[in-house]
């Protein structure tokens, strides 16, 4: 039985919305995941960094804005961090507990407002740039929000869902007496960090899912450090030598775990990116000298290709590893990537459930084909529908257990996620004798395109809000370049007929209703959608049929 340990939170919503303990996964919490009662995870991150002795070493690397790079001090970060904490504590009136959500680029800002929110003892809701307000009204509902804080070149869209929620936006990179900036400046001293239990809720992450409706992870200020000191400091093996470069953001737990608490953890650096293009990130590689790359198969094509086509170009010498997650790497991405870069990737499974990867590889440690073996700390089975361990090589249901675990944001889809305290991931897989996991599928319908969660449900729904539209199902389709793209086969209302113009303004009309990526980048036309007796949509049978 689980027993917490005294929050420090004023706000005691977030731990109320917990499952109940019983339905909570099996925890391994053993060294190194054997952390203290008392735990801020900004103390670990940076205020430690300070007391080591590290705040002249380089924190971030940021475009400058003129072509060129500028870099930030751990001390420098840490006075950004204590000045903006006190913002939210002092200005804005934000109490430890409250839920802020998260708006913005990878860039400075965003990860000083990251950073401070955990330190303050606040509760972090970090959102995609891309979302639109349709989908950001849900998660500031779905985890009442106290209040958001945003890029200003971002505003719009949240200012629009949280106006009618009564939310209040502030932002960054402005020059009004309001913009956080200009407050900040005016509390450059030392903020002392809210005494949260380790196992407070200091973040919320959203996934997709499959059904339209958004899954909140809750995760504690425990569950930021246990992905550093697993995947990070184990497989990936982080020193203060390496600087990390790549483009998931920081919404996606990939991408806060890759670009930020992995090498601030590390005493490295990073190098943050607001947008990239496979070009780009490769002459950023070249001009900071990175390490370390974070990104989806998808974009390692696309920069293989661009090396091969112009192998004197780019740069990639500073290079020492390359981690593909967000997708299935195909044996084709790795070899050109290898064969022009001399890097073996090191892919790796992880879930927003679990926070980060779980199952990886490195190395003289990759095996052909395989994602990898456990990384220490965690357990992997493979289970039948029965939850009954499969033989050796037989395909079935991914599961694991270790030091994260999955808990829904008060969702009844823990039940089905969290079965007899193993994390069913939703993938099938098979396990050789040594351990190591072979991926096969996903098991619903989630759709993965070029690193990216899309739930099918979600863009029928959308598609669905066109006038000219009766019915619809959203399938993925295999895609060599993104894994899978969107399919929507779409049967048409009265008085409309097929045609390619009228596809194309249904997608149009998609990328303005939820996130562009989302949308259907094939649309065909149907008289009628398979469905059971019941009524209920048979997406396999359309997949059956391509």
């Amino acid at each position: 039985m689980t027993t917490f340990h005294r929050s420090g939170h004023q706000d005691g919503w977030a731990r109320a919305q917990l499952p109940p303990v019983a339905e909570w996964p099996v925890l391994h919490l053993r060294a190194p995941y054997d952390y203290p009662a008392r735990l801020n995870g900004a103390t670990r991150l940076l205020d430690d960094a300070i007391r080591e002795g590290h705040g002249d070493r380089i924190a971030l690397v940021v475009p400058d804005g003129a072509g060129g790079w500028h870099e930030v001090t751990y001390a420098t970060l840490s006075a950004d961090v204590d000045a903006l904490a006190h913002v939210l504590t002092g200005e804005l009136g934000l109490v430890p507990g409250n839920r802020v959500l998260l708006r913005g680029f990878n860039d400075r800002w965003m990860a000083t407002a990251w950073l401070a929110v955990m330190k303050a003892g606040l509760v972090a809701v970090t959102t995609m740039p891309l979302l639109r307000a349709t989908e950001l009204g849900v998660i500031l509902e779905r985890a009442a929000c106290a209040a958001a804080l945003c890029d200003a070149t971002l505003a719009a869209e949240l200012t629009e869902a949280a106006r009618t929620r009564q939310v209040p936006v502030h932002t960054w990179g402005g020059s009004d007496a309001a913009d956080l900036g200009v407050r900040s400046a005016r509390h450059r001293r030392p903020f002392t960090p809210c005494d949260t239990a380790s196992d407070d809720v200091c973040l919320i992450a959203f996934t997709s899912g499959t059904t339209g409706v958004p899954k909140g992870c809750m995760h504690f200020h425990r569950d930021v450090l246990a992905m550093c000191d697993g995947f990070a400091a184990q497989v990936l093996g982080l020193t203060t030598d390496d600087r990390c470069i790549g483009t998931p953001p920081f919404a996606f737990t990939f991408g806060l775990g890759g670009l930020l608490c992995f090498p601030l953890a590390a005493r490295a650096s990073t190098v943050l990116l607001p947008k990239a293009t496979p070009e780009s990130l490769l002459e950023a590689i070249a001009a900071t000298r990175a390490t370390v790359t974070f990104t989806a198969p998808t974009f390692y094509r696309m920069m293989g290709l661009a090396i091969r086509k112009d192998p004197t170009r780019f740069d990639t010498a500073s290079l020492r590893c390359s981690v593909s997650a967000g997708e299935a790497l195909p044996d084709a991405t790795r070899t050109l990537w290898r064969e022009v870069t001399g890097i073996e990737m090191l892919d790796g499974i992880g879930a927003t459930e679990l926070i980060h990867i779980f199952i990886a590889a490195a190395g003289a440690n990759v095996r052909p084909g395989a994602i990898g073996r456990a990384v220490p700390g965690y357990e992997i089975a493979i289970l039948d529908e029965s939850l009954q361990p499969v033989p050796t090589g037989t395909v079935g249901r991914l599961a694991v257990r270790g030091p994260t675990g999955c808990r829904y944001l008060a969702d009844p889809r823990q039940r089905a996620y969290v079965q007899n305290g193993w994390n069913l991931t939703g993938d099938a897989a098979h396990m050789d004798a040594d351990g190591y996991v072979f991926f096969k599928a996903r098991t619903d319908d989630l759709i993965i395109s070029a690193g990216y969660n899309i739930g099918a449900p979600e863009v029928e729904a959308a598609v669905l809000q066109h006038q000219a539209v009766a019915e619809c199902a959203v399938i993925g389709v295999p895609d060599e370049e993104r894994g899978q793209v969107v399919q929507a086969v779409v049967v048409l209302a009265a008085g409309h007929a097929p045609s390619e113009a009228l596809a194309v303004e249904i997608q149009e009309f998609v990328k303005r209703t939820i996130a562009p990526y989302k949308y259907p980048r094939i649309v065909t036309f149907a008289a009628a959608l398979p469905k059971t007796d019941t009524g209920k949509l048979q997406r396999f049978r359309l997949k059956e049929a391509r």
